[in-house]
C-alpha cells in the first residue's frame, strides 16, 4: 500500500463555542483519513474550552491542548510543537473546509514534488451567501515561483493565509508565527518564500472563510484602533528588505507596496492619535514625504492611491477631517 503521510490540521480556538463543531466536523470528514486534529484552545472563557474537551469523544484523531491566552500565533506554534505530522495544515475555528481539501492539497504536493500547495478560498457571511472574492481563483492548477507568488502579494491580489495551504513541517523548523503581532501569516510567508521553489496552486474554493455577525458589530469607540495598521506598516519594510535580498526586480512593485499600506495605516488611525508625540504617525508621516516622487511615478499606484496619498502626505489630518467614513470606504474599495 502506497505510504500515507500524516497531516497535523492545527486549529487556534479562543471563544468561538457557536461555530467550532461545525469546523471540527468537516476536517472530520476529510477523504484524506491519514490525519490528527489539534485544538488549541487559547483561554476561552465562554465555555469553547469545556466543548473542546466534549469533542474529543468524536473521532479518535483529535488531541486538545488548554493554554493561557496569547493570540492566535501562540496558540499555532503550540500547535506546532505538539504536532505529528510529516505536513501542517491551519484552519481558524470560525471557518470550515470541504471534504476533500486536503486529499487534493495532498495529491497536488506529491505528484508535483513541491513542499507546498494551496486551495482556493470563498468567502460565506452568516446566512451561508458567498460573498465577493477576496483573492481570485485561477482558472486552472499552475505552479506559481516564488518571485511571481511575491508579486501577487505585493499588488495586493495573493493570498498570504496559512489555512488556504498545506506544508512540509520541515519548512518550520526554525520559524514561527510571530506572537504579539497582527498581519502574521504575511510576516512568516515572507520568511518561507526564498527557501522554497514557489508554490501549487489549486483553483477550487474549498476553504470557507465564515464571516460572523454579532461579536463584530458590537459599536466601537471612535479611537479604537487595531494594532493591525502599524503591523501591516512594519512588515512592508519586512517586505523591502526581502525584496532588496533576494527579488531586486521588483522593488517598484515593493516600493508601491509600502506606500499602500501607509495609506491604509492613515485612513484608519484616529484623529485624536494624529499627534506630533505618536512616534509611529510621525515616522509614516516622515516616509511619504521622503517618497513624495514614488508617490508622483511609480507605474504601479492606481489614481485613486495616488491623489490620496498626495493630499495626506502635504495634510493628513486637515484631508482626515474633511472625508467621512464614507468616502473613505468606497475609495479602497477601488484600491
Amino acid at each position: 500500500m502506497d505510504h500515507q503521510p500524516l497531516i497535523s490540521i492545527i486549529i487556534p480556538v479562543y471563544n468561538t463555542k457557536d461555530c467550532l463543531e461545525k469546523c471540527v466536523d468537516s476536517c472530520i470528514r476529510q477523504t484524506y483519513r491519514q490525519l490528527e486534529i489539534l485544538l488549541v484552545d487559547d483561554g476561552s472563557d465562554d465555555g469553547t474550552k469545556q466543548l473542546c474537551d466534549e469533542l474529543l469523544k468524536k473521532d479518535e484523531r483529535i488531541r486538545v491542548f488548554h493554554q493561557k491566552n496569547g493570540g492566535s500565533s501562540s496558540a499555532r506554534n503550540r500547535g506546532i510543537a505538539e504536532a505529528r505530522g510529516e505536513y501542517l495544515g491551519f484552519v481558524d475555528s470560525d471557518d470550515f473546509i470541504s471534504a476533500t481539501m486536503y486529499e487534493k492539497l495532498m495529491k497536488a504536493i506529491r505528484e508535483y514534488q513541491v513542499p507546498v500547495a494551496q486551495i482556493s478560498r470563498a468567502e460565506i457571511d452568516a446566512e451561508g451567501k458567498q460573498l465577493a472574492d477576496v483573492c481570485t481563483p485561477p482558472e486552472e492548477a499552475f505552479f506559481c515561483e516564488s518571485g511571481d507568488f511575491l508579486r501577487e502579494l505585493l499588488l495586493h491580489r495573493g493570498d498570504c493565509s496559512f489555512c488556504t495551504k498545506l506544508l512540509h513541517r520541515s519548512l518550520l523548523e526554525k520559524q514561527r508565527f510571530p506572537e504579539g503581532k497582527l498581519n502574521e501569516d504575511f510576516f512568516l510567508l515572507l520568511q518561507l518564500l526564498p527557501l522554497i521553489k514557489g508554490i501549487y496552486i489549486l483553483p477550487e474554493q474549498e476553504y470557507h472563510v465564515f464571516y460572523r455577525m454579532g461579536s463584530n458589530t458590537r459599536k466601537k469607540d471612535k479611537n479604537d484602533f487595531s494594532r493591525v495598521f502599524m503591523d501591516i506598516v512594519d512588515n512592508a519594510d519586512v517586505a523591502m528588505e526581502l525584496v532588496e535580498k533576494h527579488y531586486q526586480g521588483l522593488k517598484q512593485v515593493c516600493i508601491r507596496f509600502g506606500l499602500v499600506q501607509r495609506l491604509d495605516y492613515l485612513l484608519h488611525i484616529p484623529l485624536g492619535q494624529m499627534r506630533r508625540e505618536n512616534a509611529f504617525y510621525g515616522k509614516v508621516k516622515k516616509y511619504l514625504r521622503c517618497h513624495l516622487l514614488d508617490t508622483l511615478t511609480n507605474p504601479y499606484l492606481k489614481a485613486k492611491n495616488r491623489i490620496y496619498l498626495l493630499l495626506l502626505t502635504l495634510a493628513p489630518k486637515t484631508v482626515r477631517q474633511i472625508h467621512s467614513w464614507k468616502n473613505i470606504g468606497r475609495f479602497r474599495r477601488g484600491r
